[in-house]
């Protein structure tokens, strides 16, 4: 159920049975963040979170039945990011991994992007072309900020709508298609034939290379 919900939210997934083969494939793969089950059928899943940050420094948030307060003081002393108990609801679970991948990449606001004649300050919110002071909206800013983050990649339309409007949004490319067209309007040399935010038709949108 996980993999499947997840999947359809484009997070690429990497199962592991056990204790023994989560840590292998934690060691093997750095993935973005863990979902941890305390019951594991070769050993606690306490044990595994202790062996885990012991060199995974990645957001890991428990999934378990376990629901008294002594077993979540326990998690989260022992390195976890966040503990959600069974059942739950895929909305929260998916807030929940956005908000501690926010986390995790805290470091990104001291970037700066440079690519053509366009420099984007993250830490100070500012966009600049050939040296001057581009005016964006926060919105403006943010969307261009999050393709920028991921340089060279394909961002689909649901993805970008996730991120910078929320689950609301999902449907609305439209909306989407109008903000691209004013960032384009601002920051490309020649707003019909983009260099910057290159649209993938029927897909989404991917910034330069």
């Amino acid at each position: 159920m996980l993999e499947i919900t997840l999947s359809a939210h484009d997070f690429k997934i990497i199962k592991a049975g056990d204790g023994r083969e989560g840590l292998i494939a934690a060691a093997t793969h750095q993935p973005a963040c863990i979902l941890l089950d305390l019951g594991l059928p070769d050993c606690d899943g306490i044990e595994v979170l202790k062996n885990l940050r012991s060199f995974f420094q990645k957001p890991i948030i428990i999934l378990s039945v376990r629901n008294s307060e002594e077993d979540v003081i326990n998690a989260l002393d022992h390195g976890a990011n966040d503990y959600l108990t069974k059942p739950f609801r895929t909305g929260e679970l998916l807030a929940r991994i956005r908000s501690a991948l926010r986390q995790s990449r805290g470091d990104d606001t001291a970037v700066t992007f440079v690519i053509k004649d366009l420099m984007i300050d993250i830490a100070n919110h500012t966009v600049y072309k050939r040296n001057e002071l581009i005016k964006l909206t926060a919105t403006e800013f943010n969307l261009l900020a999050l393709l920028a983050k991921n340089t060279g990649r394909v961002l689909t339309h649901q993805y970008l709508l996730k991120e910078i409007w929320g689950y609301t949004y999902l449907e609305q490319t439209q909306y989407l298609r109008v903000f691209v067209a004013q960032l384009r309007k601002k920051i490309e040399n020649d707003p019909a034939r983009p260099e910057l935010l290159i649209t993938e038709s029927g897909i989404g949108y991917r910034f330069g290379e």
